[in-house]
């Protein structure tokens, strides 16, 4: 029986849907968002709030979320968009892929922060609820990657390397046809699933809250993404013979220690509610003539 050489990269990268073209990257960005947003809500519900209250923080915490992604991805790869004949219209087409995960939390946060405050919700349990749900749509979303045949490693000879045709734009200069290549798409897709469990069990185990999930998050993926960082070869600005991606997820590790150590020096026990002081809805349970006579 003949074994498989490599990963085989797939055939197409978008359908088309009578006038409607649907990119499967687009499609599994939105499908990681989705489920995340389920998953999210069953972690606030837990704590205590009414099913459903997550959606009303999303609609402000993704579209911020996906602006500053492809804000940052633009900003820290011009040269793809700012060229002699470029279109700049390419800056907003997102469904052919470009979105910085770092980007996208920053400004994910401040929508996130705006839409929890109209909740009601403290914005630290907010955080925690959330961090394994991103860490998922992140693993999902990395399909869209492997549909493009973009972000992959460096040549490899293992045999799980991902076939790359030549003539893919991507394809490194001066490299030989027929190589395969780390499939970096995969190598994060499992860590991020695994940092999902990771994640939840610490939670529970270690009874984690004011943000301190949240910061395990921080720390668990731009882990990942140094290592992975550090092999993938498509172009990227570098500083100080880094890529830029590579100090974003050091600073990340080390916003994610700061935020973990301060919170459990300042608030080792657990929340007192997962409400803003004043905003936790009153028990409006019909009283019964058995509760009235009491």
């Amino acid at each position: 029986m003949e074994l498989i050489a490599g990963i085989p990269s797939p055939g197409i990268s978008f359908i088309d849907l009578g006038p409607f073209r649907i990119h499967f990257y687009a499609l599994f960005i939105l499908s990681g968002i989705v489920i995340a947003t389920i998953l999210t809500d069953a972690r606030l519900k837990a704590r205590g709030t009414p099913a459903g209250l997550f959606l009303d923080i999303a609609l402000w915490a993704v579209p911020f979320g996906i602006l500053g992604g492809r804000f940052f991805h633009v900003l820290t790869h011009p040269n793809d968009y700012f060229f002699e004949g470029a279109n700049l219209l390419d800056i907003f087409k997102i469904w052919e892929g470009g979105l910085a995960i770092y980007g996208a939390l920053i400004l994910g946060a401040v929508g996130m922060f705006i839409g929890s405050r109209q909740a009601g919700i403290r914005f630290l349990s907010v955080a925690d609820a959330v961090a394994p749900g991103i860490l998922l749509a992140q693993g999902i979303g990395r399909l869209g990657n492997y549909f493009n045949q973009e972000l992959f490693g460096l040549p490899t000879t293992l045999p799980w390397g991902l076939e790359i045709p030549s003539s893919n734009p991507a394809y490194p200069l001066g490299l030989p046809d027929g190589l395969t290549f780390h499939p970096t798409f995969a190598y994060e897709m499992i860590w991020n699933l695994t940092g999902v469990v990771a994640l939840i069990w610490l939670g529970k185990k270690l009874q984690l809250e004011w943000g301190k999930v949240f910061a395990l998050y921080l720390i668990i993926y731009s882990t990942g993404r140094v290592w992975i960082e550090a092999i993938r070869i498509d172009p990227s600005e570098i500083i100080l013979g880094l890529r830029i991606n590579i100090w974003s997820a050091l600073t990340g590790i080390a916003i994610g220690v700061v935020i973990y150590l301060v919170q459990k020096r300042r608030h080792p026990g657990k929340e007192p509610s997962v409400w803003l002081d004043g905003r936790e809805p009153v028990d409006q349970s019909p009283v019964t003539s058995k509760d009235a006579a009491k």
